[in-house]
């Protein structure tokens, strides 16, 4: 399960809508790809439909959908956004990452 903070769900209610999709239909994709400098690196998108082999949640009404490799690095992880002064944009809280960089943005197991 990945869960959506209040904060993050108003700031991806307003970039889907911005970029065309429909928030009560269509999906956040949360992915882990490999690089950045610890390792691995959160992949964050929208899409319009899931795909078979993904898993499919539902959280403070965002509809997350994540791959089934993902998902293994991405359990218990919570989605927020931070408009803070070192920085805006989202943040994942993911208690399986050993280490992450200075960003933010990468992490390893």
């Amino acid at each position: 399960m990945i869960k959506v903070s209040e904060t993050a769900k108003k700031k991806v209610i307003e970039l889907m809508t911005d970029d065309g999709y429909n928030p009560s239909k269509d999906y956040v994709r949360v992915g882990v790809k490999s690089g950045g400098c610890s390792g691995l690196s959160y992949d964050l998108k929208f899409d319009k439909e899931s795909k078979e082999d993904d898993k499919v949640f539902e959280d403070n009404d965002v509809k997350i959908i994540v791959d089934k490799k993902s998902f293994l690095y991405l359990i218990g992880t919570t989605l927020e956004y931070s408009g803070g002064l070192n920085g805006t944009g989202f943040v994942f809280n993911n208690p399986n990452a050993n280490r992450t960089c200075g960003c933010g943005e990468s992490f390893s197991l």
